[in-house]
Parts: C-alpha cells; sequence; structure tokens
C-alpha cells in the first residue's frame, strides 16, 4: 500500500501496511534483525495488540481509524546530532493537526501530545550504537485520532480527537504529511 502525494527522497517510499500487528516498532526491529529493510522504510497499521510505549507500557491501539506507525532511518551519524529530535517531531505532529484541522494540542516534555492534560499521543525514539555512531534510528508515532473506549486504569488520563473535537483525522494524509515535513529536518540533521 503506497502513500499518495509524497514529497520524499526515502521516507515513506517503501511502505508496508497490516491490517492488525503485534507492534509496529517491533517489526521493525525484526527486519533490522534480519537485514531485510530500507532506509525510510514505514511500516503502519490499523489496530496493534501490543503496541509499544515509553518506559515499557503498553500503547493501546485496538481500534480502526487510530494513527499507529513506525519508521526507519539508518542516519550513521553522531548521538548529538538527534539531541531534542523527540521534541521536534512532537512539534511537527501539533503543527500538521493544528494547520490541517485547527485544533490545538499541547506538549507534556518530551514524547506525549495532550490536551487539557489528557494524552492523546506519543512518540517512541529508539536507537543503536555502533562505534559511537547511530546506525538505527527507529520512530514511534501512536496517536489517538477515533478512540472511544479507555480502560479504567487510562480512562482518566487519555483521550483521542474525535473525543474532543468530533473531528475525523485523515490518516494516510497525516503520515504523507509528517514524512513530508520530517525529512527535510532529518536530513538537515544527519547531513545527507
Amino acid at each position: 500500500m503506497q502513500l499518495e502525494n509524497l514529497k520524499t527522497k526515502f521516507l515513506g517510499r517503501n511502505t508496508i501496511y497490516y491490517s492488525e500487528i503485534d507492534s509496529t516498532q517491533a517489526e521493525i526491529w525484526r527486519l533490522v534483525d534480519k537485514g531485510n529493510i530500507t532506509n525510510g522504510t514505514l511500516i503502519f497499521t490499523d489496530i496493534q495488540n501490543k503496541g509499544i510505549g515509553t518506559h515499557g507500557r503498553v500503547w493501546h491501539t485496538d481500534e480502526k481509524g487510530n494513527i499507529a506507525f513506525s519508521f526507519f532511518i539508518q542516519p550513521d551519524c553522531n548521538i548529538e546530532n538527534l539531541d531534542g529530535l523527540t521534541k521536534e517531531i512532537a512539534n511537527i505532529i501539533v503543527n500538521i493537526l493544528k494547520r490541517q484541522y485547527g485544533i490545538t494540542l499541547n506538549i507534556k516534555e518530551p514524547n506525549d501530545i495532550v490536551y487539557n492534560n489528557k494524552k492523546i499521543g506519543g512518540i517512541l525514539t529508539q536507537t543503536r550504537v555502533i562505534c559511537e555512531k547511530v546506525k538505527y534510528l527507529v520512530i514511534g508515532i501512536g496517536i489517538n485520532t477515533v478512540k472511544e473506549n479507555f480502560t479504567e486504569d487510562i480512562k482518566n488520563i487519555a483521550t483521542s480527537i474525535k473525543k474532543e473535537f468530533g473531528i475525523d483525522v485523515d490518516v494516510k494524509q497525516f503520515i504523507v504529511e509528517f514524512c513530508n515535513v520530517f525529512e527535510k529536518i532529518i536530513i538537515e540533521r544527519i547531513g545527507n
């Protein structure tokens, strides 16, 4: 399944879609370990049954229509080049949603997207460093766009765009816009 209107050189040019998977992040690392992945590969899904959040938490993507994707980059750069990258990604997400849908969300640093102190989205950034160079960068993004039902343990701290604003987000359009903006930033940082 290809993404239309991409203006990128490499990010999102190779996409893999699953209707359901354990975790887009875990799938990328499996492909890395098999040596079967190209720079810029993006994996997205409708449903994750074991999505990875920060600090080993689970990210629930159990209804179709939410945003859940991860992508792979081979930066081959010093770790310092990636300082503040997660916050920059959060800014991109907030700006896209403001521009496309007129909604204002906030960032709870470093990696949460929130509205009225309730979490709407999150970013997971993972790297593998070899000989003091970041060889592999895997970034996962999850945004509750349509999720209505939250489990007891998170219902008071999580929400969705649909629940708060009554807006339907076009998932593919969001991913394309994200790739178009983010690729320019990552190229500047790693010098490719």
